[in-house]
């Protein structure tokens, strides 16, 4: 593994004794985890046992049950992948730096890695563990294909900018993954109890799971080859028709860190897919989703209209008094309650199924932003619902998508138009001129309205 895919976080020293521990938060996997990769490289090196660690936390960003139900299924595969490993699984609970520091002092570790993640809690613990413990903290970027600190130091402009220097970069770190060996060690732990974890979760119980996709890495890779042999050949032609089933829908595995990117790329380019359909595939996989872990790296306001950029904020503040044909309160917006028969059904199909097509997240968060009284509420109510109903909530690529479809982020000023200013405009009558919106309403069970 190249160094520059690590970094450290403190400058204590790596001890002699004691098991390293690896603190597992953003990828969530056994198979293809560099971060765990290194932690294992460094039990070998230093003849120490492992230790895998997750820290479950109560109501992270307003996480559903639904959220909460695809991570936990996908954790007990993490724990029966260990255990065949001879690695050890902890399950913490609680406040994360507090439950963190205290296993590491409760196992006398000898160093500690974790995952990367650009989100402002996750930094702050990792910061708050780095300064209380006396041992080494690395952090390592399991997420992405190019680790983000080594694709660009700071803040990207556009896909372009960043479209330009990974292109110099990708395939250089486009490797095989070396297979996770099992540990010396047989340590006795003893099993999570499930049943009670779930009984202790405290989150909003009413947005119930779904049934369309399987947690785990297992069921992720299934998805995945049925993506390359079945989708990915017409993908550049079907992936912007929502009622084409053209797109990989891989986001709720990726979200949850339960596949790799880098192995989703790998399989991809394996395929005999035409040249068209897998870069347009790659564009996404890689170019947008690293774009997005950019973008809140090296903004700290990445969910607050300060992030926009200022020709956004001057056009959004110059519309600011425009009329509203219609205006909608969250309560409103969240029970489908518009005049417009596809945003209902966008709406509809985001709380069934936890999941929006690209296109369609685009022109729900625009139309929120005519609905609305300011720029400030459009976004707050789109990161709500976004949130609350996606699988992939609570994820770069969300706060981007909001970002981009009301503050003009990764964009460029268009055409004045009302309300809008120069942000880019998505209309009712642009939509039926791209794809069948009648067939996309009545597939989602709801009444076509005028």
């Amino acid at each position: 593994m190249s160094p520059e895919r690590i970094r450290p976080l403190n400058d204590q020293p790596r001890k002699a004794s004691g098991p390293i521990v690896y603190w597992m938060q953003r990828d969530m996997r056994v198979r293809d985890n560099w971060a765990l990769l290194h932690a294992a490289d460094m039990t070998r090196d230093l003849q120490l046992p492992l230790t895998v660690c997750f820290m479950l936390v109560p109501s992270f960003l307003g996480a559903t049950l639904r959220a909460y139900d695809f991570l936990l299924q996908g954790l007990q595969e993490v724990e029966r992948d260990l255990r065949r490993l001879n690695i050890v699984f902890a399950l913490l609970e609680g406040d994360p730096p507090e439950e963190v520091c205290r296993l590491i002092h409760q196992l006398h570790a000898s160093a500690l890695v974790t995952d990367f993640n650009p989100l402002r809690p996750v930094i702050t613990w990792k910061t708050q563990v780095a300064s209380h413990v006396d041992i080494q903290m690395v952090e390592v970027d399991a997420h992405n294909i190019v680790p983000a600190w080594v694709a660009s130091d700071h803040q990207e402009w556009s896909a372009a900018t960043l479209r330009r220097k990974l292109g110099r970069l990708v395939q250089s770190w486009l490797m095989e993954f070396p297979v996770l060996q099992p540990s010396a060690e047989n340590p006795l732990q003893r099993p999570v109890d499930w049943t009670a974890v779930r009984s202790r979760l405290s989150c909003d119980e009413t947005v119930r799971p779904v049934h369309w996709c399987t947690p785990g890495t297992q069921a992720g890779m299934r998805w995945l080859r049925h993506f390359c042999d079945e989708v990915l050949p017409s993908y550049a032609d079907r992936r912007n028709d929502p009622t084409a089933q053209g797109t990989s829908m891989l986001s709720p595995w990726l979200h949850f860190g339960q596949i790799s990117a880098q192995r989703v790329a790998l399989e991809a380019q394996s395929t005999r897919a035409p040249a068209d359909a897998l870069q347009a595939f790659l564009e996404q996989l890689i170019v947008r989703r690293e774009l997005a872990d950019n973008w809140c790296l090296y903004n700290a306001d990445y969910d607050s209209v300060a992030g926009f950029p200022t020709w956004a904020l001057q056009t959004l503040a110059r519309h600011a008094e425009d009329s509203r044909c219609h205006t909608y309160t969250l309560p409103q917006l969240n029970e489908e309650a518009t005049h417009d028969p596809l945003w209902n059904a966008a709406q509809h199909n985001l709380r069934e199924k936890g999941y929006l097509h690209g296109y369609l997240r685009m022109y729900w968060a625009k139309q929120i932003l005519v609905w609305t009284t300011s720029a400030d509420e459009a976004l707050k109510d789109v990161l709500w619902l976004n949130d609350r109903y996606e699988l992939d909530g609570r994820d770069p690529n969300g706060y981007v998508g909001a970002a981009w479809s009301i503050g003009g982020v990764h964009d460029r000023p268009w055409p004045q138009r009302p309300v809008f200013g120069s942000i880019r405009s998505m209309t009712l009558t642009g939509a039926r001129s791209k794809f069948d919106v009648e067939k996309y309403v009545a597939d989602s069970s709801l009444p076509a309205q005028s």
